[in-house]
C-alpha cells in the first residue's frame, strides 16, 4: 500500500538526510520526496510517499517522532487529504506546429510557460494519475526534457458542524 507521510521538521542543515536515512535503513524506497519551507521560516514540511506494509510503516513513524528535529509526523493515508504534483515538459515543435500541443494543454488545464522556434515548455499540476496521463499525451510530440516535483499533500480541514 502507498503511504503519504507529512513530516514537519526544523528547517536546518542535515535534517533531510536523517529523515530519508530512516526510510532507507529499513529497506523502503522513497517513491516521492518533496521538501519546502512552511509559513514559518524555521520549519519545513516534507511529503514522503513510500510503499509498504502498515505495521512496518508504523515503526518508521515512531522512529521519525524520536528525532529531535521532527516536530510532527502524520500518515495522511489514513485521513482525507489533497495532493498535487507539478510537471514541466519541454516538447519538440515539429512540422505539425504548436496547435495540436496547445489543444492537449488546454484539455488538461495546463499552460504553456515558454516558446522557442523548435520547442515549447508546458506545465501541468494535478494528481499523480493526471500527471501520468498528461505525460503520455505529450510523448507523441517528442519529449525533449521532463521534470516533475513529486507529490505534495495537505490534510483537509475538518468542518465543525456544532
Amino acid at each position: 500500500m502507498k503511504h503519504t507521510i507529512s513530516v514537519l521538521v526544523e528547517n536546518h542543515f542535515g535534517v533531510l538526510a536523517r529523515v530519508s536515512g530512516l526510510f532507507s535503513a529499513r529497506g523502503f524506497n522513497i517513491d516521492s520526496l518533496c521538501v519546502g519551507e512552511t509559513e514559518d521560516p524555521s520549519a519545513s514540511r516534507m511529503t514522503v510517499v513510500v510503499e509498504g506494509d502498515d505495521r512496518v510503516l508504523e515503526q518508521i513513524v515512531k522512529q521519525l517522532q524520536k528525532l529531535v528535529e521532527v516536530i510532527e509526523v502524520t500518515d495522511l493515508t489514513k485521513e482525507s487529504f489533497v495532493e498535487r504534483e507539478l510537471v514541466m515538459i519541454k516538447v519538440a515543435v515539429n512540422g505539425n506546429g504548436r496547435t495540436p500541443i496547445i489543444e492537449v494543454v488546454n484539455v488538461f488545464r495546463a499552460k504553456v510557460v515558454d516558446i522557442n522556434p523548435d520547442s515549447m515548455i508546458v506545465e501541468a499540476t494535478g494528481s499523480e494519475g493526471k500527471i501520468r496521463a498528461f505525460i503520455d499525451m505529450m510523448r507523441p510530440f517528442g519529449i525533449k526534457e521532463l521534470v516533475r516535483t513529486g507529490r505534495i499533500a495537505m490534510a483537509r480541514s475538518l468542518k465543525n458542524n456544532g
